[in-house]
């Protein structure tokens, strides 16, 4: 959790500083509380200021919450993107570094995932919640398609780009789910290297079960 400086909570923060404030009690209080319970008024205790700030920032719990969900998709976007510009023009390790970022405490943190998955379960009946979340997921399946496309041809695979890059993606949002329950024996290393025995059958060209271990220490 990012830490805001103590003298923020004076009367001369910033309005972003106030907001991020804000934003940082919303996800606290939908991982601990779920999304029904949430409120303004428990959002504005947990950033230890007023509910009439919380009002005077984001003017009701639904602006707040869409504004939450809106910086927690900046934030895993310029996570996943800076994880595929370190790999270079190489797909292997743009695919590998991807795959270890989603597994970074600052992403999967149990805190994030329950936020997450509370706006999972609001999207299917609010539109602003799918448009959000739905352009996350295209520009990031967009890439991991173009990556397997990239691999196929390089390696001389017989598989649908297309399915495998959805497979893959499935295989990593499951990941999430079961380290959020608390999967016997998961943790987020443990779950980063299930995901590269995943790679390694798929594309053993280019991933052995050893990678991990010698892609970190690089």
């Amino acid at each position: 959790m990012r830490k805001v400086d103590p003298e923020a909570r004076g009367h001369k923060a910033s309005k972003e500083t106030r907001q991020l404030q804000l934003i940082e009690a919303t996800i606290d209080s939908l991982a601990r509380r779920g999304y029904a319970e949430t409120t303004t008024a428990l959002v504005a205790v947990g950033a230890g200021l007023s509910r009439g700030i919380v009002n005077f920032h984001f003017e009701s719990k639904e602006k707040l919450l869409i504004a939450t969900l809106q910086y927690m998709a900046d934030e895993y976007a310029a996570h996943w993107r800076a994880a595929y510009e370190k790999g270079g023009g190489d797909p292997a390790r743009q695919l590998a570094s991807m795959v270890t970022a989603d597994f970074d405490r600052s992403i999967s943190s149990k805190r994030k995932l329950a936020a997450w998955c509370a706006f999972w379960g609001e999207a299917k009946s609010r539109p602003t919640y799918q448009a959000l979340c739905g352009q996350r997921d295209q520009a990031y399946h967009d890439t991991i398609i173009q990556i397997c496309t990239a691999l196929k041809a390089d390696g001389g695979y017989d598989f649908n780009a297309r399915a495998t890059a959805m497979g893959l993606s499935a295989m990593l949002e499951g990941l999430w789910l079961r380290l959020l329950l608390g999967a016997e024996g998961l943790n987020r290393e443990t779950a980063c290297q299930a995901a590269f025995e995943h790679l390694a059958s798929i594309f053993p060209r280019h991933f052995s079960r050893s990678d991990l271990d010698t892609r970190e220490s690089a």
